[in-house]
């Protein structure tokens, strides 16, 4: 029997609409603040979407546009004018950055509190302690849909494939939260395939394009791919893809996420939360 598809659209359709009520009822406003730097294509659109989507949920976007040669220096700046500003609750800070520019360093400098995609490193280490915080946007997508399976987490099976700062690392400690045993495996682990096939809950963020197929996946198991891969397809089309081997995957998974429309829609659904934890309260 085919897997149950695990609907990232639909679930993030519920949580949008569950922010839009909050933002309406809050009777003060919901703003994000991001930072641009450059004109990168791929920024650019998911900055307009970015845009449209927190209006639909009546969270004003504003967005602070850099020059493309900006400096550390510069895009520091704005961050911290950002983060002295009391008007400021909820920012951002797209990606590419410049060549040359620290990611993590500029993340680091984002106020706890008002890290909205939980990038500062004080607000992945909170996840640990289980303490009120921002927690990193996929990291949190990706247990809402294991959840939204019905799996019993607690005392489940649960290997995490790949280990990231961002993704891999906070999804292995927010399932150990939840009690589950977990394994994160990372390039270096032995016999990755061996240790997926014994999971009740497979979580798949490495990066690699259909790594996983049916031979890695326990019959039954909930399979979340994070994956997402665009590659040239015919007629000058463009493919979209995962980590997972979708098609051979879904005929051993009992549950599984597709892409697109899976934890994608949800990583979005997870920020518009965060921005209204941090404007008005969690």
């Amino acid at each position: 029997m085919p897997a149950a598809i695990l609907d990232g659209k639909a679930l993030a359709s519920s949580v949008r609409a569950l922010v839009r009520d909050r933002v309406t009822k809050a009777g003060r406003p919901a703003r994000l603040d991001a930072v641009l730097v450059g004109a990168d294509p791929a920024a650019e659109l998911y900055a307009q979407s970015q845009g449209r989507t927190c209006a639909e949920v009546g969270i004003e976007y504003r967005l602070h546009r850099l020059p493309a040669g900006s400096g550390f220096e510069e895009i520091a700046g704005r961050v911290l004018l950002l983060n002295e500003d009391d008007a400021v609750r909820a920012i951002m800070v797209h990606l590419p950055l410049p060549a040359g520019v620290d990611v993590e360093r500029v993340q680091s400098l984002i106020s706890p509190e008002k890290d909205v995609e939980g990038v500062n490193p004080a607000n992945i280490g909170n996840v640990v302690y289980g303490r009120r915080s921002l927690v990193p946007c996929t990291a949190r997508a990706v247990v809402e849909l294991v959840e939204s399976s019905g799996v019993k987490l607690a005392g489940a099976h649960c290997v995490v494939v790949g280990a990231s700062n961002i993704v891999g690392k906070p999804v292995a400690v927010l399932l150990m939260r939840a009690e589950a045993t977990v394994v994160s495996g990372n390039k270096h682990t032995r016999d990755m395939k061996a240790l997926s096939r014994q999971a009740d809950v497979l979580v798949v963020a490495a990066g690699v394009p259909h790594l996983v197929d049916a031979d890695w996946i326990k019959p039954g198991a909930v399979v979340i791919d994070v994956g997402i891969h665009r590659t040239p397809g015919p007629g000058g089309t463009t493919v979209t893809s995962g980590d997972v081997d979708f098609a051979s995957a879904s005929a051993v998974a009992g549950f599984i996420t597709p892409v697109p429309g899976g934890v994608g829609p949800m990583t979005v659904a997870m920020l518009l939360r965060n921005v209204a934890d941090a404007c008005l309260g969690r």
